[in-house]
């Protein structure tokens, strides 16, 4: 009888698996939805390597605006030139592996090739769920030894990754606490400060939203060509945002009177006022907040242009491998990647920056 050779598919077979693979995960990413290739993207995809002395690296370049008010009438220009000036981020590299492994061949009586296609479905998910979640607590600057909900990761080798030294706590201009208790107002992070009371409102995201405006940072272009900031919420965050009053005021005067009405579709994005409001279940939401390290709080991020760069090289690596004279049969997955929440040296406030990104602690 002929066994079914489970490591032996061609190179060109490969390739196609690889593919798919990586394919499903961009796929399954909830970061997919912004990823873009110019500056002008929430988040910068970078695909190719900069040759340097060092080697290969990938680089997230931040161009300042200009200071200067140039020149008047005729008088002279030439000689009085404004040099542009930059910022190269270098973003680390490292790879992401996992593997399933079966029991044997009498304990795998369905069929091989069942078994492959299943274990690239996990595999898949497994990097884009992996992947989304070091996206988030890195524009959260929440080091990787925690998961989102804030509780420690236990034996994870996420620490280790290159990027993971990268991963910086936001600066103190973009970062902010939200009083709904007593100011009623955003005021200086300290998440021992947060209050069970201090959930999202209207009036948040419009202290936000000028905010960021007036520390610079960049918007993105939405539908239509319209200027918009990303807004990120767990859940129970945006559940308690839709029972503000004002909110609902707002989003009722701003919706059209049809059946196209989202108020009654249901939506997974909520645009508003040049913010476009998502929910997502791995935005940074620990359980110790407050005096007494039992509120559950939520880091929401409001992120423009450039808010994180995120190094794409290559496709996901495919490898099928035989134990115990091809009795066992294994399946790994391997994906290069970096990311990056960059930060600068802000002309308009003469500090280092985070670039793209308004963290905004309060309760959910």
């Amino acid at each position: 009888m002929a066994l079914t050779n489970f490591a032996g598919l061609t190179q060109e077979q490969l390739t196609v698996w690889e593919r798919d693979t990586w394919q499903m995960a961009r796929n399954n990413m909830f970061l997919n939805r912004f990823l873009g290739t110019d500056e002008n993207s929430m988040i910068q995809r970078i695909t190719e390597l900069t040759k340097t002395k060092k080697g290969a690296r990938a680089v997230l370049t931040l161009v300042n605006d200009l200071v200067g008010d140039g020149t008047a009438g005729d008088r002279t220009l030439e000689g009085n030139e404004e040099a542009l000036t930059s910022d190269d981020e270098v973003i680390q590299l490292d790879q992401l592996r996992h593997a399933n492994r079966h029991k044997g061949r009498m304990a795998e009586q369905a069929s091989v090739v069942r078994f492959r296609e299943q274990s690239r479905n996990k595999l898949a998910y497994w990097l884009a769920d992996r992947s989304d979640q070091l996206a988030f607590l890195a524009l959260s600057g929440v080091n990787f030894s925690y998961n989102p909900d804030g509780t420690s990761r236990v034996g994870s080798d996420f620490p280790y990754l290159e990027f993971a030294s990268d991963v910086k706590a936001p600066t103190a201009n973009r970062h902010v606490r939200w009083d709904g208790t007593s100011a009623k107002s955003l005021v200086t992070a300290n998440t021992a400060s947060v209050a069970s009371t201090d959930t999202p409102t209207w009036n948040m995201l419009v202290e936000a939203k000028a905010m960021a405006k007036e520390s610079y940072i960049r918007p993105l272009r939405g539908p239509d060509g319209m200027e918009l900031y990303n807004v990120f919420m767990t859940p129970t965050g945006v559940s308690k945002l839709k029972q503000d009053a004002d909110f609902q005021a707002a989003y009722r005067s701003a919706l059209p009177r049809s059946k196209d009405n989202p108020l009654f579709k249901g939506t997974d994005v909520i645009y508003l006022d040049g913010l476009a409001i998502y929910e997502y279940r791995h935005v940074y939401h620990p359980s110790n907040w407050g005096s007494g390290s039992n509120v559950k709080g939520q880091r929401v991020l409001m992120c423009g242009a450039q808010a994180m760069g995120f190094a794409d090289i290559g496709q996901a690596e495919w490898i099928e491998k035989g134990f115990d004279y091809d009795n066992q049969q294994g399946i790994s997955v391997g994906k290069i990647m970096g990311m990056l929440k960059p930060q600068f040296h802000s002309i308009y406030s003469n500090s280092l920056e985070d670039f793209g990104v308004l963290c905004i602690d309060t309760a959910a």
